[in-house]
């Protein structure tokens, strides 16, 4: 039985009374609730999803003489090892689209010494024998989206030739030697017959997700997080999250907001815009803390252990490029070695230090004067059609500078020794976001402490929110469209050149995994080399909080700006990566990572500009004289420093339930290894006791 459309959701946990551990789930298929035993058999009768595709040059001669046709040999190749392959033809290129079973995943698993999660809550070696000890996502699968692509790149880039001698390929009457114990994949890259390899939609689960996520506008702010999980990991899942609950959030500051610039309150104003101040940093505070424990329930609920499991998946991936750059070091080893694992510590250090120095230079020599030429422009311009130009041009062209800033940011941080990608990515982030920091606030600080025009200041706020957001949408909803027109109108051109013509009536696309390769990568803007496009999503939500925190005693409505913005950027952030961009490539994450300390820098920064802004209206004439109402700003920055730092304790970053789900698993495990330590070592005490028969 062939089942067409088989989607499983987890809906319940069914636990033992006397124990109260979990016993089996309860799922959800096609609106019956179906035992965990009777999903198995149907998760087995479905086939396997096509979820990678590799790109060939088609073939233009037919093979003349001795030798293998070189694709063949591939699809060979990827058939012998149990990939389920299907061939097809497109314009100018061929395609194979692969899946693989379950069995197959598990051996490459296997193979890899994967770390997953048992049914008694530790992370250990997965084992293709012991499957059913391990616990299973939360689509009725075995793997995860990421697992799944370390299996798939482990086996179709680990066919190698175990012959003794050369084996010779042809293609298009070009001989290829594919030499003994090579990858044939590699080989057939580096010749250019393989063009590129990169994951595809599976059509079923992608518009699932359409329906119930990116065209659903019943619910403004619920996604299916877990369908995100299991389809695109736990990357992109943490990010929909959070934007999702920052936007849940922004509701409360967006309704105070527009209540305190509607109502008059008279002799009062000055009162109560430093309560407003107040209520904004604390919510802040609790945002951030409320996400965290969030974060750390998701990780729960997805079985992602971060202080050990992501640590395991790192040690996987990093630690052979750390041991290559600095050497084994053994305890016990004599003075030169240790000399030279300091040396090259420190030369890291020094790098990254020199990088810091260049950027924050290149800030204050190149983009400095930059900014305040722009903004003393705006102060002397009196047309407001004028100044809304400017805005616009000023907006258009600082995108295209400071992104310049990011690719040289790039360059520079591939010269630093960082221990894992996770550090070059986030100093990445750190540098880039200092260019983005400079050219978003630097001029609205001049117009706030400089001239203390609050009526520009306002105005200037409202025109780059309203502006940026128009620009940045139309920009990352329009280019991988046009990307996508023009790489599709250049293979049908070439194969029109190609074909004389001839074939200009016909349809030019069968086959959907065509269309996935004519789409764009979604990768950052800056360069794909250590982020994906959740950069640019997170620089922009970045963005949009410190301007909204910074300058909130200026402005308050725009809170509200900020949360209509963020209901339909969900949307639209969903939409663009299932129906705009390929699908992308799985990154190990468990949490935002380097932008959490960059928000929490915001708040503190926010802190004092609003305490600058609340001193230019009660000082107006700019005499600087510390009033009483002054000298309250004052304390009162003081006071909210040590709330943002005192709040964070009151919170606690994890649930109780979690944490006490974490020991119970931990105390589990430790009980089961001492019972099998001691059964162990009794078997052996009886084994070397036992006297002899004679």
């Amino acid at each position: 039985m062939r089942i067409s459309l088989c989607v499983f959701v987890r809906i319940r946990l069914v636990f033992n009374e006397k124990t109260h551990h979990p016993v089996e789930f309860l799922y959800l298929f096609q609106g019956v609730i179906v035992k965990d035993s009777e999903m198995e058999a149907l998760y087995e009768e479905q086939p396997p999803p096509f979820e990678m595709g590799v790109v060939v040059s088609k073939r233009v001669f037919d093979q003349i003489g001795e030798g293998y046709d070189c694709v063949q040999v591939l699809v060979d190749q990827f058939q012998k090892i149990g990939l389920i392959v299907d061939r097809v033809a497109g314009l100018n290129d061929e395609f194979l689209k692969i899946a693989a079973p379950v069995e197959v995943l598990g051996k490459a698993a296997a193979e890899l010494r994967l770390k997953k999660r048992t049914q008694i809550g530790v992370d250990l070696q997965f084992e293709w024998d012991e499957a059913d000890a391990f616990i299973k996502q939360s689509d009725g699968s075995l793997f995860s989206w990421c697992e799944r692509f370390r299996c798939y790149k482990h086996m179709i880039y680990g066919i190698v030739n175990k012959s003794d001698s050369a084996i010779i390929l042809k293609s298009d009457c070009r001989e290829i030697r594919w030499q003994p114990g090579k990858p044939l994949l590699w080989k057939l890259e580096k010749e250019a017959i393989v063009k590129e390899v990169f994951p595809i939609h599976d059509e079923i689960k992608r518009k699932r997700l359409l329906k119930c996520w990116a065209l659903n506008w019943r619910d403004l702010t619920h996604q299916p997080l877990d369908e995100i999980y299991a389809y695109y990991g736990a990357k992109i899942a943490i990010y929909f999250a959070f934007i999702g609950m920052y936007t849940k959030w922004l509701l409360f500051p967006a309704a105070f907001g527009i209540f305190v610039q509607l109502v008059d309150f008279g002799s009062l104003q000055f009162l109560i815009l430093p309560f407003f101040f107040i209520c904004i940093i604390s919510w802040a505070v609790f945002f951030l803390q409320f996400w965290k424990r969030k974060n750390s329930t998701l990780l729960a609920r997805w079985h992602i252990c971060y202080s050990v499991g992501a640590a395991y998946k790192y040690m996987d991936t990093e630690w052979s490029s750390f041991h290559s750059s600095v050497g084994s070091i053994k305890f016990g080893a004599d003075k030169t070695e240790k000399e030279k694992f300091q040396r090259e510590e420190w030369f890291g250090h020094m790098l990254r230090f020199r990088n810091d120095a260049i950027i924050i230079l290149s800030i204050i020599c190149l983009q400095l004067p930059f900014e305040l030429a722009y903004a003393h422009l705006y102060e002397i311009i009196g047309s407001d059609i004028i100044k809304f130009g400017l805005t616009a041009i000023y907006l258009f062209a600082i995108q295209y500078f400071t992104q310049i800033g990011g690719k040289v940011s790039v360059k520079l941080i591939k010269r630093e020794k960082n221990e894992s990608s996770e550090y070059r990515a986030n100093s990445l982030i750190y540098k880039v976001f200092g260019l983005y920091f400079m050219q978003s606030y630097i001029g609205l600080l001049y117009h706030a402490i400089l001239h203390r025009n609050f009526m520009t200041l306002r105005q200037v706020i409202t025109q780059r929110l309203i502006i940026s957001e128009v620009l940045e949408n139309l920009m990352e909803n329009s280019l991988p469209y046009i990307k996508y027109s023009y790489r599709k109108y250049r293979a049908v051109r070439n194969k029109r050149k190609r074909e004389k013509g001839m074939a200009a009536r016909k349809s030019y696309f069968n086959s959907r995994v065509e269309k996935e390769y004519f789409k764009p990568i979604y990768s950052a803007s800056v360069g794909d080399e250590l982020e994906d496009g959740l950069f640019d999503e997170f620089l922009e939500l970045a963005l949009q909080f410190g301007m909204i925190m910074m300058f909130a005693c200026a402005f308050p409505p725009a809170f509200a700006f900020a949360a209509l913005n963020n209901v339909t950027e969900i949307r639209a952030d969903a939409l663009k990566i299932l129906a705009m961009y390929r699908r992308p490539v799985p990154r190990v994450a468990a949490t935002i990572g380097a932008w959490l300390n960059i928000f929490q820098f915001l708040i503190v920064v926010s802190i004092c500009t609003n305490c600058i802004l609340l001193v230019c209206l009660y000082d107006r004439e700019g005499n600087w004289n510390i009033s009483p109402g002054l000298a309250a700003i004052l304390i009162m920055e003081h006071v909210l420093l040590l709330i943002k730092f005192g709040f964070s304790k009151i919170v606690p970053e994890e649930p109780d339930w979690v944490k006490a789900n974490r020991m119970k698993n931990a105390t589990q495990a430790q009980n089961m290894c001492s019972k099998q330590l001691l059964r162990n070592i009794s078997g052996r005490t009886l084994v070397t006791c036992t006297p002899n028969a004679d």
